[in-house]
Protein backbone atom coordinates (compact mmCIF):
# COMPACT_ATOMS: atom_id res chain seq x y z
CA UNK A 1 0.00 0.00 0.00
CA UNK A 2 1.54 3.53 -0.90
CA UNK A 3 2.43 5.46 1.57
CA UNK A 4 0.25 8.51 2.88
CA UNK A 5 2.80 10.45 4.96
CA UNK A 6 2.22 14.12 3.60
CA UNK A 7 5.39 15.86 1.88
CA UNK A 8 7.11 18.31 3.91
CA UNK A 9 9.53 20.84 3.52
CA UNK A 10 12.65 20.16 1.16
CA UNK A 11 14.97 18.95 3.62
CA UNK A 12 18.79 19.58 4.22
CA UNK A 13 21.31 16.62 3.80
CA UNK A 14 22.94 16.30 6.84
CA UNK A 15 26.31 16.32 5.59
CA UNK A 16 25.63 20.26 4.32
CA UNK A 17 24.32 21.07 7.71
CA UNK A 18 27.50 19.86 9.27
CA UNK A 19 29.42 21.48 6.56
CA UNK A 20 28.14 24.73 7.23
CA UNK A 21 28.62 24.51 10.95
CA UNK A 22 32.50 23.73 10.42
CA UNK A 23 32.76 26.77 7.77
CA UNK A 24 30.74 29.31 10.65
CA UNK A 25 32.79 28.14 12.98
CA UNK A 26 36.11 28.74 10.83
CA UNK A 27 34.97 32.07 9.94
CA UNK A 28 34.07 32.93 13.50
CA UNK A 29 37.91 31.64 14.88
CA UNK A 30 39.67 33.56 11.72
CA UNK A 31 37.62 36.82 12.61
CA UNK A 32 38.54 36.62 16.01
CA UNK A 33 42.20 35.42 16.18
CA UNK A 34 42.12 38.34 12.81
CA UNK A 35 40.20 41.45 14.97
CA UNK A 36 43.02 40.47 17.96
CA UNK A 37 46.09 40.31 15.61
CA UNK A 38 44.65 43.57 14.08
CA UNK A 39 44.50 45.08 17.39
CA UNK A 40 47.79 43.87 19.07
CA UNK A 41 50.04 45.02 16.04
CA UNK A 42 47.93 48.47 15.74
CA UNK A 43 48.98 48.94 19.66
CA UNK A 44 52.80 48.10 18.70
CA UNK A 45 52.48 50.73 15.52
CA UNK A 46 51.64 53.51 17.67
CA UNK A 47 53.78 52.61 20.90
CA UNK A 48 56.77 52.33 18.08
CA UNK A 49 55.90 55.69 16.71
CA UNK A 50 55.87 57.36 19.82
CA UNK A 51 59.28 56.33 21.12
CA UNK A 52 60.39 57.34 17.97
CA UNK A 53 58.71 60.81 18.06
CA UNK A 54 60.34 61.28 21.48
CA UNK A 55 63.60 60.20 20.95
CA UNK A 56 63.79 62.17 17.51
CA UNK A 57 62.03 65.37 19.69
CA UNK A 58 64.99 65.37 22.46
CA UNK A 59 67.59 65.14 19.86
CA UNK A 60 66.31 67.86 17.95
CA UNK A 61 65.90 69.81 20.99
CA UNK A 62 69.46 69.31 21.82
CA UNK A 63 71.03 70.24 18.29
CA UNK A 64 68.99 73.67 18.58
CA UNK A 65 70.40 74.45 21.66
CA UNK A 66 74.21 73.79 20.48
CA UNK A 67 73.91 74.96 17.18
CA UNK A 68 70.62 77.21 16.89
CA UNK A 69 69.56 75.45 13.57
CA UNK A 70 66.59 73.01 13.31
CA UNK A 71 67.26 69.41 11.68
CA UNK A 72 64.73 68.19 8.62
CA UNK A 73 61.06 68.33 10.11
CA UNK A 74 61.42 70.25 13.06
CA UNK A 75 59.51 73.63 13.67
CA UNK A 76 58.95 76.08 16.22
CA UNK A 77 55.26 76.05 17.71
CA UNK A 78 54.17 74.88 14.42
CA UNK A 79 50.27 76.36 13.72
CA UNK A 80 49.26 72.50 13.80
CA UNK A 81 50.63 71.45 17.15
CA UNK A 82 47.97 70.00 19.31
CA UNK A 83 47.00 72.05 22.18
CA UNK A 84 48.25 69.62 24.65
CA UNK A 85 51.69 70.07 23.72
CA UNK A 86 52.05 73.69 23.69
CA UNK A 87 51.59 75.07 27.04
CA UNK A 88 54.55 72.42 28.38
CA UNK A 89 55.27 73.32 32.38
CA UNK A 90 58.71 72.65 32.18
CA UNK A 91 61.36 72.74 29.30
CA UNK A 92 63.58 69.70 30.40
CA UNK A 93 60.47 67.40 29.47
CA UNK A 94 59.29 66.06 26.66
CA UNK A 95 56.12 64.24 25.15
CA UNK A 96 53.70 62.68 22.47
CA UNK A 97 50.59 62.98 21.59
CA UNK A 98 48.27 61.65 18.78
CA UNK A 99 47.16 63.45 15.75
CA UNK A 100 44.44 62.98 13.07
CA UNK A 101 40.70 61.65 13.56
CA UNK A 102 39.59 61.01 16.80
CA UNK A 103 39.60 57.60 17.74
CA UNK A 104 41.91 55.82 14.68
CA UNK A 105 45.01 54.75 14.49
CA UNK A 106 46.53 58.41 14.09
CA UNK A 107 48.19 58.68 11.07
CA UNK A 108 50.83 60.53 12.67
CA UNK A 109 52.75 60.90 16.33
CA UNK A 110 53.98 64.73 17.55
CA UNK A 111 56.75 64.77 19.84
CA UNK A 112 57.42 68.60 21.86
CA UNK A 113 59.43 69.90 24.11
CA UNK A 114 60.37 73.71 25.03
CA UNK A 115 63.76 74.73 24.05
CA UNK A 116 64.18 76.69 27.33
CA UNK A 117 62.62 77.94 30.04
CA UNK A 118 58.78 78.89 30.54
CA UNK A 119 57.43 81.04 27.69
CA UNK A 120 60.26 79.72 25.10
CA UNK A 121 58.94 78.25 22.02
CA UNK A 122 57.99 74.38 21.52
CA UNK A 123 60.33 72.63 19.46
CA UNK A 124 57.51 69.98 17.78
CA UNK A 125 58.32 67.15 14.64
CA UNK A 126 55.52 64.98 14.02
CA UNK A 127 56.49 61.18 13.31
CA UNK A 128 54.93 59.63 10.05
CA UNK A 129 52.84 56.13 10.36
CA UNK A 130 52.21 55.82 7.14
CA UNK A 131 54.70 52.77 6.36
CA UNK A 132 52.77 51.34 9.66
CA UNK A 133 49.47 51.57 8.73
CA UNK A 134 50.20 50.29 4.72
CA UNK A 135 52.00 47.30 6.72
CA UNK A 136 48.72 47.23 8.56
CA UNK A 137 46.87 46.91 5.98
CA UNK A 138 48.93 44.27 4.34
CA UNK A 139 48.30 41.86 7.15
CA UNK A 140 44.97 42.21 7.31
CA UNK A 141 44.84 41.54 3.34
CA UNK A 142 47.26 38.55 3.98
CA UNK A 143 45.42 36.64 6.96
CA UNK A 144 41.96 37.34 5.33
CA UNK A 145 43.23 35.90 2.26
CA UNK A 146 44.82 33.04 4.08
CA UNK A 147 41.40 32.38 6.40
CA UNK A 148 39.40 31.99 2.88
CA UNK A 149 42.60 29.59 1.19
CA UNK A 150 42.38 27.39 4.72
CA UNK A 151 38.17 27.69 4.75
CA UNK A 152 37.88 26.26 1.35
CA UNK A 153 40.07 23.37 1.89
CA UNK A 154 38.28 22.43 5.85
CA UNK A 155 35.03 23.07 4.18
CA UNK A 156 35.11 20.01 1.47
CA UNK A 157 36.69 18.16 4.23
CA UNK A 158 33.97 19.08 6.68
CA UNK A 159 31.95 18.09 4.13
CA UNK A 160 33.64 14.66 3.25
CA UNK A 161 33.92 14.02 6.69
CA UNK A 162 30.23 14.68 8.08
CA UNK A 163 29.52 12.60 4.30
CA UNK A 164 30.64 9.34 6.06
CA UNK A 165 28.80 9.84 9.46
CA UNK A 166 25.77 10.37 7.18
CA UNK A 167 26.35 7.80 4.57
CA UNK A 168 26.40 5.53 8.31
CA UNK A 169 22.96 6.98 9.25
CA UNK A 170 21.30 6.73 6.01
CA UNK A 171 22.06 2.66 5.99
CA UNK A 172 20.23 2.52 9.59
CA UNK A 173 17.41 4.44 8.47
CA UNK A 174 16.87 2.39 5.25
CA UNK A 175 17.25 -0.63 7.45
CA UNK A 176 14.12 0.37 9.72
CA UNK A 177 12.41 1.43 6.77
CA UNK A 178 12.77 -2.19 5.33
CA UNK A 179 11.68 -3.03 8.48
CA UNK A 180 8.66 -1.26 8.67
CA UNK A 181 7.74 -2.34 5.16
CA UNK A 182 7.79 -5.88 6.61
CA UNK A 183 11.32 -7.30 5.84
CA UNK A 184 12.04 -8.83 9.06
CA UNK A 185 15.18 -9.90 7.79
CA UNK A 186 16.96 -6.41 6.88
CA UNK A 187 19.97 -5.84 9.14
CA UNK A 188 22.84 -2.96 9.02
CA UNK A 189 25.22 -4.98 10.52
CA UNK A 190 28.48 -3.29 11.46
CA UNK A 191 29.25 0.53 10.31
CA UNK A 192 33.09 0.39 10.65
CA UNK A 193 32.97 2.78 13.37
CA UNK A 194 32.86 2.57 17.34
CA UNK A 195 30.93 5.70 17.86
CA UNK A 196 26.81 6.44 19.06
CA UNK A 197 25.99 6.00 15.09
CA UNK A 198 27.03 2.43 15.77
CA UNK A 199 24.94 1.75 18.96
CA UNK A 200 21.89 2.79 17.08
CA UNK A 201 22.78 0.37 14.19
CA UNK A 202 23.00 -2.19 16.77
CA UNK A 203 19.68 -1.33 18.79
CA UNK A 204 17.89 -1.26 15.51
CA UNK A 205 19.02 -4.77 14.50
CA UNK A 206 18.03 -5.67 18.15
CA UNK A 207 14.61 -4.10 17.26
CA UNK A 208 14.48 -6.41 14.17
CA UNK A 209 15.09 -9.49 16.28
CA UNK A 210 12.84 -8.78 18.66
CA UNK A 211 10.41 -8.05 16.55
CA UNK A 212 10.83 -10.33 14.20
CA UNK A 213 10.57 -13.56 16.79
CA UNK A 214 7.35 -11.64 18.15
CA UNK A 215 5.91 -11.47 14.70
CA UNK A 216 6.63 -15.41 14.17
CA UNK A 217 5.48 -16.31 17.38
CA UNK A 218 2.03 -14.85 16.52
CA UNK A 219 2.19 -16.11 12.97
CA UNK A 220 2.46 -19.56 14.70
CA UNK A 221 -0.16 -19.58 16.87
CA UNK A 222 -2.64 -18.51 14.19
CA UNK A 223 -2.00 -20.59 12.02
CA UNK A 224 -2.01 -23.22 14.70
CA UNK A 225 -5.95 -21.84 16.01
CA UNK A 226 -6.83 -22.17 12.66
CA UNK A 227 -5.68 -25.42 11.81
CA UNK A 228 -7.30 -26.95 15.34
CA UNK A 229 -10.20 -24.97 14.56
CA UNK A 230 -10.86 -26.67 10.79
CA UNK A 231 -11.43 -30.11 11.90
CA UNK A 232 -14.38 -29.20 14.48
CA UNK A 233 -15.83 -26.57 12.38
CA UNK A 234 -16.32 -29.14 9.67
CA UNK A 235 -17.69 -31.50 12.28
CA UNK A 236 -20.19 -29.08 13.39
CA UNK A 237 -21.35 -28.52 9.85
CA UNK A 238 -22.00 -31.57 8.70
CA UNK A 239 -23.77 -32.02 12.36
CA UNK A 240 -25.43 -28.93 11.11
CA UNK A 241 -26.60 -31.09 8.07
CA UNK A 242 -28.03 -34.09 9.69
CA UNK A 243 -30.70 -31.65 11.78
CA UNK A 244 -34.35 -31.46 10.91
CA UNK A 245 -35.43 -28.53 8.67
CA UNK A 246 -36.38 -25.59 10.30
CA UNK A 247 -35.68 -22.03 12.06
CA UNK A 248 -33.10 -23.22 14.18
CA UNK A 249 -31.23 -25.47 11.90
CA UNK A 250 -31.08 -23.06 9.20
CA UNK A 251 -29.78 -20.43 12.00
CA UNK A 252 -27.33 -22.98 13.59
CA UNK A 253 -25.98 -23.63 9.42
CA UNK A 254 -25.19 -20.04 9.05
CA UNK A 255 -23.48 -19.40 12.06
CA UNK A 256 -20.83 -22.64 11.43
CA UNK A 257 -20.32 -21.27 7.84
CA UNK A 258 -19.97 -17.57 9.02
CA UNK A 259 -17.15 -20.01 11.96
CA UNK A 260 -15.81 -21.89 8.88
CA UNK A 261 -15.04 -18.49 6.73
CA UNK A 262 -13.31 -17.11 9.63
CA UNK A 263 -11.13 -20.43 10.47
CA UNK A 264 -10.43 -20.45 5.94
CA UNK A 265 -9.11 -16.68 6.23
CA UNK A 266 -7.12 -16.96 9.38
CA UNK A 267 -5.49 -20.06 7.08
CA UNK A 268 -5.21 -17.56 4.46
CA UNK A 269 -3.91 -15.01 6.76
CA UNK A 270 -1.33 -17.31 8.07
CA UNK A 271 -0.26 -18.37 4.44
CA UNK A 272 0.61 -14.77 3.21
CA UNK A 273 2.49 -14.18 5.95
CA UNK A 274 4.78 -17.11 5.69
CA UNK A 275 5.32 -15.77 2.40
CA UNK A 276 3.95 -19.43 1.16
CA UNK A 277 1.59 -18.00 -1.24
CA UNK A 278 2.73 -18.55 -4.81
CA UNK A 279 0.87 -17.15 -8.28
CA UNK A 280 -0.50 -19.06 -10.91
CA UNK A 281 -0.09 -16.98 -14.05
CA UNK A 282 -2.39 -16.73 -16.71
CA UNK A 283 -3.65 -14.51 -19.82
CA UNK A 284 -6.98 -13.60 -19.17
CA UNK A 285 -9.30 -10.40 -19.97
CA UNK A 286 -9.63 -8.24 -17.08
CA UNK A 287 -13.26 -7.42 -17.71
CA UNK A 288 -14.44 -10.60 -17.71
CA UNK A 289 -13.03 -11.87 -14.37
CA UNK A 290 -13.82 -8.79 -12.72
CA UNK A 291 -17.40 -9.38 -14.06
CA UNK A 292 -17.31 -12.71 -12.21
CA UNK A 293 -15.70 -12.30 -9.41
CA UNK A 294 -18.82 -9.33 -8.98
CA UNK A 295 -21.08 -11.56 -9.53
CA UNK A 296 -20.38 -14.91 -7.03
CA UNK A 297 -21.08 -12.12 -4.45
CA UNK A 298 -24.16 -12.09 -4.96
CA UNK A 299 -24.52 -8.58 -4.19
CA UNK A 300 -26.30 -5.67 -6.48
CA UNK A 301 -23.57 -4.13 -7.66
CA UNK A 302 -22.57 -1.89 -10.63
CA UNK A 303 -20.11 -2.94 -13.59
CA UNK A 304 -18.56 -0.69 -15.90
CA UNK A 305 -15.68 -2.17 -18.16
CA UNK A 306 -13.91 0.89 -20.75
CA UNK A 307 -12.83 -0.06 -24.04
CA UNK A 308 -9.69 0.15 -22.97
CA UNK A 309 -9.86 -2.93 -20.15
CA UNK A 310 -8.12 -5.95 -22.29
CA UNK A 311 -6.28 -9.01 -21.20
CA UNK A 312 -3.86 -9.35 -18.81
CA UNK A 313 -1.50 -12.15 -17.54
CA UNK A 314 -1.98 -12.79 -13.63
CA UNK A 315 -3.23 -14.65 -11.45
CA UNK A 316 -7.11 -14.99 -12.09
CA UNK A 317 -7.85 -17.02 -8.95
CA UNK A 318 -6.52 -13.99 -6.03
CA UNK A 319 -7.52 -11.73 -8.50
CA UNK A 320 -11.17 -12.91 -8.10
CA UNK A 321 -10.37 -12.87 -4.43
CA UNK A 322 -9.22 -9.35 -4.25
CA UNK A 323 -11.82 -7.79 -6.01
CA UNK A 324 -14.59 -10.20 -4.30
CA UNK A 325 -13.30 -9.16 -1.29
CA UNK A 326 -13.72 -5.52 -2.06
CA UNK A 327 -16.79 -5.81 -3.11
CA UNK A 328 -18.43 -7.71 -0.07
CA UNK A 329 -16.59 -5.04 1.99
CA UNK A 330 -18.08 -1.97 0.21
CA UNK A 331 -21.65 -3.22 0.99
CA UNK A 332 -20.91 -4.31 4.76
CA UNK A 333 -19.21 -1.31 5.62
CA UNK A 334 -20.19 1.40 3.01
CA UNK A 335 -23.86 2.32 1.14
CA UNK A 336 -25.43 1.73 -1.82
CA UNK A 337 -24.63 2.04 -4.87
CA UNK A 338 -21.09 0.41 -5.27
CA UNK A 339 -20.07 0.48 -8.21
CA UNK A 340 -16.67 -1.01 -9.93
CA UNK A 341 -14.81 0.47 -12.76
CA UNK A 342 -12.71 -1.60 -14.71
CA UNK A 343 -10.44 0.39 -17.03
CA UNK A 344 -6.81 -0.94 -18.41
CA UNK A 345 -4.99 -2.89 -15.91
CA UNK A 346 -6.80 -0.83 -13.11
CA UNK A 347 -9.85 -2.09 -11.31
CA UNK A 348 -11.67 0.68 -8.65
CA UNK A 349 -14.66 -0.35 -6.47
CA UNK A 350 -16.00 2.58 -4.64
CA UNK A 351 -19.15 2.99 -2.56
CA UNK A 352 -20.95 5.78 -0.90
CA UNK A 353 -20.89 5.37 2.33
CA UNK A 354 -18.91 7.07 5.08
CA UNK A 355 -15.60 6.45 3.67
CA UNK A 356 -12.64 4.51 4.92
CA UNK A 357 -11.50 5.41 8.71
CA UNK A 358 -8.03 7.85 9.45
CA UNK A 359 -6.26 5.22 10.51
CA UNK A 360 -6.64 2.91 7.64
CA UNK A 361 -5.97 5.80 5.37
CA UNK A 362 -2.72 6.17 7.37
CA UNK A 363 -1.18 2.85 8.32
CA UNK A 364 -3.34 0.60 5.96
CA UNK A 365 -5.80 -2.30 7.07
CA UNK A 366 -5.59 -4.33 10.58
CA UNK A 367 -7.31 -7.81 11.21
CA UNK A 368 -10.06 -7.92 13.65
CA UNK A 369 -9.98 -4.40 13.05
CA UNK A 370 -13.47 -2.89 11.54
CA UNK A 371 -12.66 1.42 12.02
CA UNK A 372 -15.98 3.09 13.01
CA UNK A 373 -18.72 2.04 13.91
CA UNK A 374 -21.31 3.17 11.55
CA UNK A 375 -19.15 1.29 9.18
CA UNK A 376 -20.54 -2.21 9.70
CA UNK A 377 -19.31 -5.33 11.76
CA UNK A 378 -17.01 -8.06 10.91
CA UNK A 379 -13.81 -9.73 11.63
CA UNK A 380 -11.72 -7.31 9.54
CA UNK A 381 -9.56 -9.81 7.61
CA UNK A 382 -11.07 -8.78 4.17
CA UNK A 383 -9.03 -5.86 3.43
CA UNK A 384 -5.93 -7.21 4.95
CA UNK A 385 -6.18 -10.49 3.21
CA UNK A 386 -6.33 -7.91 -0.56
CA UNK A 387 -3.80 -6.44 0.39
CA UNK A 388 -1.90 -9.14 1.08
CA UNK A 389 -3.15 -11.10 -2.53
CA UNK A 390 -2.49 -8.12 -4.27
CA UNK A 391 1.10 -8.11 -2.95
CA UNK A 392 1.32 -11.90 -3.90
CA UNK A 393 0.20 -10.47 -7.86
CA UNK A 394 2.96 -7.55 -7.43
CA UNK A 395 -0.02 -5.01 -7.52
CA UNK A 396 -0.75 -2.14 -6.07
CA UNK A 397 -3.99 -1.48 -3.66
CA UNK A 398 -4.78 1.98 -2.49
CA UNK A 399 -7.16 2.93 -0.47
CA UNK A 400 -8.78 6.35 -0.43
CA UNK A 401 -11.95 8.37 0.10
CA UNK A 402 -13.94 10.46 -1.99
CA UNK A 403 -14.16 14.10 -1.87
CA UNK A 404 -18.26 13.60 -2.05
CA UNK A 405 -18.24 11.17 0.05
CA UNK A 406 -17.76 7.12 0.27
CA UNK A 407 -14.80 4.72 -0.10
CA UNK A 408 -12.65 4.21 -3.27
CA UNK A 409 -10.24 1.12 -3.38
CA UNK A 410 -8.42 1.18 -5.87
CA UNK A 411 -6.10 -2.09 -7.67
CA UNK A 412 -3.36 -1.55 -9.87
CA UNK A 413 -2.03 -4.62 -11.71
CA UNK A 414 0.92 -4.91 -13.08
CA UNK A 415 2.93 -4.24 -16.77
Amino acid sequence: MRSLRRPGPRRVPLRWKIAALAAATGCLVAASIGVLVHLWTAKEIREQAEMQASNSVYSAVETYRRTGTLVDGAELDPAELPASLRNLADGDRHTASYGGLDGSIPPGIWGAQRVGGPGSPVLALRVSMNAGLYGLRQLDVTMAVASLVVLAGATPLAAYGAGLVARRLRQVSETAGRISAGDLDARTGPTKGRDEVDDIAATVDLMADSLGRKLRDERRFTADVAHELRTPVGGLLAAADLLAPGETEDLLRARVRDLRGLVEDLLEVSRLDAGAELPVHARVPLGAVVSEAVTRTGLPTEVEVAEGAGSVETDPRRLERIVGNLVVNAHRHGEAPVRVTVDDRTVVVRDHGPGFPADLLLAGPRRFHTGRAERGTGHGLGLTIALGQAGVLGAELHFTNAPDGGAIATLHLPT
